[in-house]
């Protein structure tokens, strides 16, 4: 097989790294009675030790040369079936139940992807991706951290979200610009936090951390008062990163529940 060069509209870069590759796989740990999905599986790096555990391994990969290449080489496993298809639009519903989904993500794809996944969550037992530490680091902060905002609320209040262990750029052909973390991601119990509006919640967490240094009193002055604060157990005088995703979600279903009174 000739030499693949990474083509950068598509942002790839390859993992190399073998012992990298078996941390990733002992993360997991597949097994027969599962149903894996890659998300980007570019060379087979890791798509190999998955198809060997799993009892059955989707991989999708958007590049047509990839796919023809992954489809030569598991041509022979009947339980490997790849996927020319864009990850953001595909329907992993169509796949079955309790999907275990994995993927080394392209890093500009990585946001909106995460949200499309969760609008399909109810179909997903856990999440296994390679990101940018830096968005690792935000998904999984805590209240009152620096890392702590938009991203750490909108997953938080549907998933339980698990930073593994960061990995060398070295790892990686070509090398990126970042360090990369993997990060685990498993969907919370039904009714963990009960989401009236999912984008009012959107723009009330993204007015709030527009102006993160302020009191909430002050961040949100044009979308709230006090009394609304108050109403949920908010103290106004904190700031937005000291609030936990449980308060925001309050927050965002009392305005929801009063406006939609106010329409009747």
């Amino acid at each position: 097989m000739s030499k693949r060069w990474p083509r950068k509209r598509f942002g790839q870069h390859f993992l190399t790294d073998p012992g990298i590759i078996d941390d990733i796989i002992n993360a997991i740990t597949p097994d027969g009675d599962d149903t894996v999905v890659e998300i980007g599986p570019g060379l087979g790096a890791i798509t190999s030790p998955l198809a060997a555990r799993a009892g059955r391994l989707h991989a999708i990969e958007l590049d047509r040369d990839l796919a023809a290449r992954l489809r030569t080489r598991f041509g022979n496993e009947p339980h490997v079936t790849i996927h020319e298809a864009d990850a953001l639009t595909f329907d992993f519903a169509a796949l079955g139940k309790s999907l275990r989904i994995v993927g080394n993500l392209p890093y500009n794809i990585s946001t909106p992807l995460l949200f499309h996944l969760l609008e399909l969550r109810d179909c997903i037992h856990d999440m296994h991706f390679m990101l940018q530490r830096e968005v690792v680091a935000r998904m999984a902060a805590s209240p009152g951290s620096k890392a702590y905002g938009r991203l750490s609320i909108m997953l938080g209040c549907y998933l339980d979200i698990e930073a593994l262990f960061t990995v060398d750029r070295r790892a990686f052909e070509p090398p990126p610009n970042v360090v990369s973390a993997l990060v685990r991601l498993r969907p919370l119990p039904e009714g963990s936090y009960e989401v009236d509006d999912h984008a009012l919640l959107g723009r009330l967490v993204a007015a709030a951390f527009s102006k993160r240094r302020k009191t909430l009193r002050n961040a949100l002055k044009n979308v709230v008062d006090e009394a609304d604060l108050a109403a949920v157990g908010i103290d106004a005088s904190l700031r937005p990163e000291q609030i936990p995703v449980a308060n925001y979600v309050a927050l965002s279903n009392h305005i929801a529940r009063r406006e939609t009174i106010g329409l009747q």
